[in-house]
């Protein structure tokens, strides 16, 4: 099976990139090759901008591919354009969308593929869903092989996950708790969230690949693993070794102190909710989420004890969350003295 991942080196597609290539998959990545460390032996790389119509024109002339996987599309004139490259090149396309599409908050804790699909605060979700409407239009009246693919919040041994911390510097998030610094938790942390390890990811990924009863489906790909924000963040003080101080504070305290929260907490994050994973199952009756969030977080902590040039700090974030958490309580200790 001949298989272009349009990126293919990030976080949650190097994974899948592994995975396809140790199945036998004839797998092709199309990029500006700035990340060749991540191309696992056996892929082949292609050169080019996606952006870049003429020099894609070149490249796709002569092609067809048994899928096409666009790892990095965030809006509908994006689709609009691998419509055009793709039609007629493929035999499926899958397009990565995202579980932030589901209503939020939602209307009840359950979430499967027939969940509304509402989130206007956050435009990463809104400008999701219009693609997925796009494809979906395409599918529908010119039978366009789209299959509609929504990862949740995703993580692998370079990152760390967690709901307020430095996506450029995850390190950060294990240094304050090293210096038994207080850690910002949305909430009284008991909003129930569901992480999964790219590895397991990528297992119900490859295994839509070239599937036709696919085509003209939307599944999300989570693990069945559900925990609080508290119990995660206990679980990385575990593996550390030191009891993380926590400073519970409301979304939209925090999104005041730092505005880039906003739409990922109130889109997201600071949603309680339970993934049900039943269809990806029906499709693929071998997947299972086998990578646990205490085993996963091992892997990533020791990854960066292993590599202290990736032990970053965000410094100007880090003095943010201090004047928050500092504010914060002393206004809850004003309180307190009435």
């Amino acid at each position: 099976m001949k298989v272009l991942f349009i990126g293919g080196t990030g976080l949650i597609s190097s994974a899948a990139s592994q995975l396809a290539v140790l199945q036998g998959i004839d797998l092709y990545l199309l990029n500006r090759g700035n990340r060749s460390s991540f191309v696992p032996n056996g892929a082949k790389v292609i050169k080019g901008d996606i952006n870049n119509r003429n020099e894609m024109e070149s490249i796709l002339e002569n092609q067809f591919f048994d899928v096409v996987v666009n790892w990095i599309i965030f809006s509908p004139e994006e689709i609009e354009r691998d419509i055009h490259y793709f039609s007629g090149k493929t035999n499926q396309y899958i397009f990565i969308s995202t579980v932030a599409t589901y209503e939020r908050p939602p209307s009840y804790y359950i979430v499967d593929e027939s969940t509304p699909q509402y989130n206007p605060v956050w435009d990463y979700a809104t400008n999701k869903i219009a693609c997925e409407e796009r494809l979906i239009k395409e599918y529908q009246n010119n039978h366009f092989p789209m299959t509609i693919v929504r990862p949740s919040h995703t993580y692998g041994e370079t990152t760390i996950p967690f709901a307020v911390t430095s996506a450029a510097h995850p390190w950060t998030l294990i240094d304050r708790i090293m210096k038994e610094k207080k850690i910002i938790v949305p909430g009284d942390g008991t909003s129930l969230w569901t992480i999964t390890h790219n590895t397991d990811f990528a297992k119900g990924l490859v295994g839509l690949l070239g599937n036709p009863l696919a085509i003209g489906e939307a599944f999300h790909i989570t693990s069945d693993e559900v925990q609080t924000w508290n119990q995660y963040l206990n679980i990385i003080g575990q593996v550390l070794g030191i009891e993380p101080k926590m400073s519970h504070m409301t979304s939209e305290c925090i999104s005041l102190f730092l505005p880039e929260m906003k739409a990922p907490l109130f889109g997201d994050a600071s949603n309680s909710y339970i993934v049900d994973n039943s269809k990806i199952k029906k499709f693929i009756p071998q997947y299972k989420a086998t990578t646990t969030f205490e085993v996963g977080i091992q892997q990533s902590i020791a990854y960066f004890k292993n590599h202290h040039e990736r032990q970053t700090i965000d410094n100007e974030l880090n003095a943010r969350m201090d004047r928050a958490i500092t504010t914060y309580e002393d206004f809850l200790s004003s309180v307190n003295a009435l």
